[in-house]
């Protein structure tokens, strides 16, 4: 469990990593926009499956309270 969320983790990291680079080092074009739109798409969509991965593995039991 603790794997596939640090694995998305560093994917969303990947992604937004590669729009700074897109949006810095690209020329003024079309294919510029286009493949900064991409990275966000991804990053979004990365983003939102884990949060709702994570809510999911709560309702369902797979995560649980940490105590001491």
């Amino acid at each position: 469990m603790k794997a596939l969320v640090i694995l998305i983790l560093l994917a969303i990291l990947a992604s937004l990593g590669s729009g700074l680079y897109y949006l810095t080092r690209d020329s003024r074009d079309s294919q510029r926009s286009s493949r900064l739109l991409k990275a966000l798409q991804i990053r979004v969509a990365l983003s939102a499956f884990l949060v709702l991965f994570l809510v999911l593995s709560y309702t369902m039991g797979w995560l649980g309270t940490y105590s001491q």
